[in-house]
């Protein structure tokens, strides 16, 4: 008895593989780009003369990352509905089994 088995493989397109290589090196980036953020103001917090100045340049570093954190929110946002909109066309392929 043979059988029909129906294969169904899904590829991008070549604007589909920018994207989504775009998509993964701009979420690498901000993740090390925050992660730095946070060590070098973890070392440099205690570094200033006052207590006055301590507490303003914590405050202002939290501001920049949370800063930074929205952008890397919204960035990934945008490029994840590009990705999304790119998706894979379908391709089957019909074989025989015996």
């Amino acid at each position: 008895m043979t059988t029909i088995v129906r294969t169904e493989k899904r590829r991008r397109g070549i604007f589909g593989i920018l994207v989504w290589w775009t998509f993964l090196i701009f979420n690498a980036l901000m993740a090390s780009w925050l992660f730095y953020e946070i060590m070098f103001t973890s070392e440099k917090v205690g570094e200033g003369l006052h207590a006055e100045m301590q507490a303003g340049k914590a405050i202002g570093e939290t501001i920049t990352a949370s800063a930074l954190l929205w952008v890397w929110v919204i960035g990934s946002v945008i490029l994840g509905l590009i990705v999304a909109l790119t998706r894979r066309t379908r391709g089957s392929r019909l074989q025989k089994i015996d």
